[in-house]
């Protein structure tokens, strides 16, 4: 290659920095005006009643399962295909994350499998959306139905991704999204949750907020329970709402990417790319795929100048959450196989078809 392809690329302009100085001018950086209106326009695209910022996609999680009354004694569902921080945030709220095994066509949470975790101790689901790949919603909301249970989704890959007309990330009581480097739109760092419960809404305001359900003095407030401080600064709102005058292109060109490289590597032996419902509304974060001998393929495109990355661990063979292979069969096979591809929206069509061309060279 003739330059580096990187995995991801987050993206600011003059948007960004006008919105900043607007608010460094202002002189109250912290949690304000500016952050509600990017909690309002964050709600109307997405389709809900409320988004609630947070610190990170991580206390978006914690938050929502602490606010629908999660704690000590208490076991949430998790799939075992997925960035660590979902299981942390359970054992933040005081629960215990139960592993389970996963779809292995999609790499999200198996339904059949979630029938076999559930004790008298399960309180909620916590479905992933690998990937922005729906996880079976119709399915999981059957499951917890019949069973009591709520469902958190963990829409940290997914915003504006959507499944039957609707944005995953509120088909539960609540969804959360993530705001870090490596996604659509970034604050830096940052969460959103999404909900249509009000009294749902009035909690997560308390619980972000030192048990304060308005924003408040600092002084003679009123802290109606306990609380904390996970409050999303001005400064970081401004850089969210000069993101979204990007979004639309970007949510486009992810989609177009996806696109190229399903076509680019259709029929090539030895690699597979996991299916998205680009014209359900679908948005593929990035681009992930199944490969024969991953580690070789990823350790000569790295030689090339083409950076992808491998698929987390299963969390079941992580310290915190270690169990039996045996427990977890697909997860434990298909991992070691999975990969995403460069997957930054800044890529051109040229770079797509480049990918694909080193990918073929490499594994014929």
């Amino acid at each position: 290659m003739n330059r580096k392809l990187d995995f991801w690329i987050p993206q600011f302009g003059a948007d960004e920095k006008a919105l900043v100085a607007d608010v460094l001018d202002s002189s109250f950086l912290n949690d304000g005006e500016v952050t509600t209106q990017f909690e309002r326009q964050t709600a109307e695209l997405l389709g809900c009643r409320h988004v609630v910022a947070t610190t990170s996609g991580t206390t978006a999680i914690f938050l929502a399962l602490a606010g629908i009354g999660v704690g000590a004694g208490d076991e949430v569902l998790v799939p075992d295909v997925t960035f660590i921080a979902t299981a942390n945030a359970v054992t933040l709220a005081g629960a215990k994350p139960v592993l389970v095994d996963v779809d292995p066509q999609k790499l999200t949470i198996d339904p059949q499998c979630i029938e076999r975790a559930i004790t008298p101790r399960t309180k909620a689901i916590v479905p992933v959306h690998v990937s922005g790949r729906a996880a079976d919603m119709g399915g999981i909301l059957d499951i917890a139905k019949r069973h009591g249970l709520l469902v958190v989704e963990d829409a940290a890959e997914a915003f504006l991704s959507k499944h039957e007309g609707k944005a995953l990330g509120t088909f539960g009581v609540a969804g959360c999204y993530s705001l870090s480097p490596n996604k659509t739109i970034t604050t830096g760092q940052g969460g959103l949750i999404a909900t249509d419960d009000d009294r749902l809404h009035v909690r997560l305001r308390e619980l972000k907020d030192q048990g304060r359900p308005e924003r408040g003095s600092g002084g003679d407030d009123a802290h109606n329970s306990i609380g904390y401080n996970f409050k999303f600064t001005n400064l970081q709102a401004a850089v969210g709402l000069g993101q979204l005058r990007d979004l639309s292109r970007r949510l486009e060109r992810m989609r177009d990417i996806y696109r190229g490289y399903a076509e680019g590597l259709r029929g090539v032996r030895g690699v597979s790319v996991l299916p998205f419902c680009i014209e359900g509304g679908e948005v593929p974060q990035w681009t992930d795929v199944f490969v024969e001998r991953r580690d070789a393929l990823y350790d000569q495109l790295v030689a090339r100048r083409i950076c992808g990355r491998r698929f987390w661990h299963p969390l079941h063979t992580q310290a915190p959450y270690r169990a039996s292979d045996e427990l977890f069969p697909n997860s434990t096979k298909l991992v070691p196989h999975a990969m995403w591809l460069p997957s930054a929206f800044t890529l051109s069509d040229a770079d797509v078809t480049a990918v694909c061309g080193e990918i073929q060279e490499i594994l014929a």
